[in-house]
């Protein structure tokens, strides 16, 4: 999808109307954002770093916001941030961020604490009290957020979106630098888990294998409908009664791996 008219916010912020508060957006030029990198993540993409594809999506997403688009979130590589690559045991694939102002904070599904869960993170939720808390009480949706301090990269296949306009930020380079972490990830040592909710996180799994296939340990990627209300119950996975929770942990812990504390 090509974004269409533009959606101005005033300075570095842009309006969110539900808390009455200004929302975080991006405020600086997508080179700098890559930037703050560790160099454990630097070092392997360096290459793309140097690439005329990466350059291509800078000068995109940089004119965008030049042009006073709202652009979503304010750190998108916030993931990358909270975890380096040797901690990674779970990589959980998206698709673009929510596209609501204050939502996205760079963690796929995730929102920051304080903001109503949208409808996909509170399906997540309930999949969470199914599979993992035996229907006891539900799932608050703050505990997406312990997730990252485990080893759990809530990843994006694209990791810019503009206010209001949903895939807006597809196919303009994002998903390049995406693939090359899932093949990062899928072909280092030790046992990984990669959890493919819809379709579009689905299409990386035959790169997974090939990357893989190098490696000295098979990862276990578990597919499921997007948790959108609109693909949570339907075929053919639905993501509710997925149980990709306890999957997740019964793996790594015949790996001689501690469980994740979902």
């Amino acid at each position: 999808m090509r974004p269409t008219r533009a959606r101005n916010c005033p300075g570095s912020l842009g309006l969110d109307t539900e808390r009455g508060a200004a929302a975080p957006r991006l405020a600086q030029p997508l080179r700098g954002v890559f930037g703050a990198l560790a160099p454990c993540w630097q070092a392997p993409l360096r290459p793309w770093l140097a690439s005329a594809a990466f350059d291509e999506l800078a000068s995109f997403v940089d004119a965008r916001r030049a042009a006073g688009h709202c652009i979503y979130p304010p750190q998108p590589l916030a993931a990358l941030l909270a975890t380096a690559p040797e901690q990674v045991r779970v990589v959980i694939l998206g698709q673009d961020p929510y596209h609501g102002p204050g939502q996205a904070h760079g963690f796929a599904f995730s929102v920051p604490e304080g903001v109503r869960p949208p409808p996909s993170l509170r399906n997540i939720c309930r999949e969470l009290e199914r599979d993992i808390d035996g229907g006891a009480a539900a799932a608050p949706p703050q505990r997406l957020l312990r997730w990252p301090g485990q080893g759990v990269l809530l990843l994006n296949t694209v990791l810019t979106v503009e206010q209001a306009q949903p895939g807006s930020h597809a196919g303009r380079g994002w998903e390049l630098f995406t693939d090359r972490l899932i093949a990062l990830l899928a072909g280092a040592p030790g046992p990984r888990a990669f959890l493919l909710w819809g379709a579009q996180a689905q299409s990386r799994r035959a790169a997974i294998d090939v990357a893989a296939a190098a490696g000295d340990t098979r990862p276990l990627v578990l597919c499921a409908n997007h948790p959108s209300p609109l693909s949570a119950r339907r075929p053919p996975i639905p993501f509710i009664g997925c149980g990709h929770f306890s999957q997740t942990n019964r793996y790594l812990q015949a790996a001689g791996i501690p469980p994740i504390d979902w």
